[in-house]
């Protein structure tokens, strides 16, 4: 496969664990969001998230798109089980990205119905996630 397919696979991994970083971190942000009373210091954290969140998606594009490159171009798993089940769960680390952002959407607002207790639980997500996403790119089963 040569060099080109390593370094394809090589900032695919930097990007998703960059863009990982941010989809551990938001929630967190979301917590302070949620038990913030001080208006002056909720418009700054909700500018964090903001800026988090932007970044984090500028992050995700390259990311998904060079997993697509290694599967569609370079054939990485293409016709084995474990790639299609990855696929699936990266499917759910999209949609996680977008219920954050649906909820940055609420903070904004001041439409957030849930407790910072609750965005503790939602941070537990992407870990649960990503560990799956390694054991079928490591096992293969």
């Amino acid at each position: 496969m040569g060099n080109s397919y390593l370094w394809v696979k090589t900032f695919h991994i930097v990007f998703i664990a960059s863009w990982f970083a941010g989809l551990f971190y938001l929630p967190r942000i979301f917590v302070n969001l949620a038990d913030e009373k001080d208006s002056a210091a909720y418009a700054r954290i909700l500018g964090m998230a903001d800026r988090l969140f932007r970044f984090m998606t500028i992050l995700a594009v390259p990311a998904v798109l060079l997993g697509f490159t290694l599967w569609l171009y370079f054939g990485m798993g293409r016709d084995e089980g474990w790639m299609h089940a990855k696929l699936l769960f990266v499917v759910l680390v999209i949609g996680y990205h977008h219920a954050c952002w649906m909820l940055l959407k609420k903070f904004r607002t001041n439409q957030n119905t849930h407790s910072g207790v609750w965005y503790r639980w939602f941070n537990e997500v992407p870990v649960l996630l990503l560990i799956v996403i390694v054991a079928l790119v490591v096992i293969k089963p």
